[in-house]
């Protein structure tokens, strides 16, 4: 049995060494991302902030973005409930999403690399990799965890206790543990690292998807959901750490199994085998069109799969807010008064959620790409008559066609869903929802150009585009709450498009967002003709 794992430890330490700037970051910027913002959220607190807040998070919409909060009345709904409610969720997921691509591009990429097969013709155990890899990332939650709740004490503010914010940075940590176990799960069922981030991210997203449909029907249900332990713990209110424990054991559960798994599979497969290819090509491989779409097939399907369960998930809620606001006498009147009403609102805030996550599809497959370049496959194709220009432009092309779909689907979606649960639609209909989502696509077609661009001059930096979609999202989310000023909030491009239905079209936007989109393909095609290819 020691055999197996036979000097991880040396292994855990090199890793350590290695990683340590990487570390570095990810400690400081998810510490900063979730416990930060407890002065920005003071402000709120002050005069009658938290009775309206209150009242807003009752509504269906926010639960199912958010979760619940067991809160019973506004005078209970302290800074601290606030601040757990409308954050922990968001935190957790974010550190579980860090912890699958680090574990995943520590094992299973290093598999495909040829790494792996490097460290074991050493006198290291079959399984030592696995075990250093996950023991380095439960260390580095563990140190995120007591970095949260330090940050969040040091603030003194009222009603962050010292036992809440110790739980609400181990959740965080414990749903960064979770993470790390989907993904080595994941790595040994899949035969690639691509896959087995898909099948991780895929799993969380499927779990926030559900936690959003159970929070709303009935909170109690989510307790059967692993995502559902993380912000169920309710710190600063209720401080339940049992589902800390149940969170704990389910990674562990995973993590043993992994094991159990590696053991007995072959280096570079994977339980779920690849789809063996049929003897003769079909036509449409002929034609690099075809075969760049055969490329990003699979991941096409799912991301489209994603948005159409994600619009129809969100739009099942519209029924429920109707239901709310007949029930609230409070909020009825501040919709009635602001003129406009919460079917719209909601779709104004949720378009862009499903917006950010439309661009992730167009980006992945210019990213694609890159990948198949430095493995050495696009001297295949340049020996044949394909220019660079054409396999750029046909890329881009098709990135623009997938994130054109990715609209259609959720937008339409989340339109036929909302449609079919309102008993009374007024002068909503299908046309408005897919005006409020083509409304950004401009915005996508940004975060397009910024990809082509990287991949033109800096293709090793093309994840950047990743990170500046991820940082337009956080500042969308958060921006209303914290009330930052326009100049800031600008720096998101999806802060420069006006919020339809709520507010008007506007063409002027419109068109400068696709010229700045335009300029930065034109500019990436150019790089992308000059520089040379990248292998390795």
């Amino acid at each position: 049995m020691t055999d197996k794992f036979s000097r991880w430890s040396t292994l855990f330490s090199q890793n350590l060494s290695r990683d340590w700037k990487k570390i570095l970051i990810w400690l400081v910027g998810v510490t900063a991302f979730s416990g930060g913002f407890v002065p920005a959220f003071e402000e709120l607190t002050s005069g009658q902030g938290l009775a309206g807040l209150y009242e807003t998070m009752q509504n269906p919409a926010m639960i199912a973005m958010v979760g619940p909060t067991p809160a019973s009345n506004a005078a209970e709904y302290t800074l601290g409930a606030m601040y757990a409610n409308e954050m922990l969720l968001f935190c957790s997921l974010f550190a579980a999403v860090i912890s699958v691509l680090h574990v995943v591009s520590q094992t299973r990429k290093k598999e495909e690399l040829g790494l792996i097969e490097l460290i074991r013709s050493f006198r290291v155990g079959r399984q030592a990799n696995s075990l250093a890899v996950i023991a380095e990332s439960i260390l580095i939650n563990l140190l995120l965890a007591i970095s949260i709740s330090c940050t969040m004490i040091f603030f003194q503010a009222d009603s962050i206790t010292a036992e809440g914010a110790w739980l609400f940075g181990l959740s965080v940590g414990s749903t960064g543990i979770l993470g790390s176990a989907v993904a080595l799960f994941a790595s040994q069922l899949m035969p690639s690292a691509a896959s087995s981030n898909g099948l991780s991210l895929a799993f969380l997203g499927g779990l926030y998807l559900l936690r959003a449909i159970t929070d709303v029907a009935d909170s109690s249900l989510s307790m059967w959901n692993p995502l559902g332990w993380s912000y169920l713990s309710y710190p600063f209110t209720t401080n339940n750490w049992i589902p800390l424990l149940y969170l704990f054991l389910f990674s562990l559960i995973l993590i043993i199994s992994s094991f159990v798994l590696e053991e007995h599979r072959d280096l570079n497969t994977g339980y779920i085998p690849e789809r063996e290819g049929k003897p003769y090509a079909k036509r449409s491989l002929l034609s690099l069109r075809g075969l760049l779409f055969y490329l990003n097939k699979g991941m096409t399907i799912s991301w489209l799969i994603t948005f159409g369960l994600m619009g129809a998930a969100y739009g099942s809620i519209y029924g429920n807010m109707q239901q709310f606001l007949e029930s609230n006498d409070l909020m009825k009147q501040m919709f009635i008064q602001s003129g406009v009403s919460i079917e719209k609102n909601f779709t104004s805030t949720i378009m862009v959620v499903l917006i950010c996550l439309a661009a992730i599809l167009p980006i992945a497959s210019i990213n694609r790409l890159f990948t198949e370049e430095t493995h050495g496959r696009m001297n295949q194709l340049f020996a044949t008559k394909i220019s660079r220009n054409q396999l750029y432009w046909t890329n881009l092309l098709l990135a623009i066609l997938f994130s054109i779909l990715s609209i259609l689907i959720s937008s339409g979606a989340l339109g036929l869903s909302a449609l079919a649960s309102m008993k009374d639609a007024k002068d909503m209909d299908l046309l408005l929802f897919l005006k409020a989502g083509f409304n950004f696509l401009p915005a996508v077609l940004v975060f397009i150009g910024m990809s082509g661009f990287l991949f033109g001059w800096l293709p090793r930096m093309g994840k950047f585009a990743y990170i500046y979609l991820a940082y337009s999202f956080a500042l969308n989310y958060f921006g209303g709450i914290l009330d930052l000023p326009e100049w800031f909030s600008k720096t998101a491009v999806p802060s420069w498009v006006p919020r339809m239905p709520n507010d008007s079209f506007d063409l002027s936007v419109f068109l400068t967002l696709s010229c700045i989109s335009l300029a930065l393909i034109v500019l990436g095609a150019i790089g992308y003709r000059r520089r040379d290819l990248v292998e390795g």
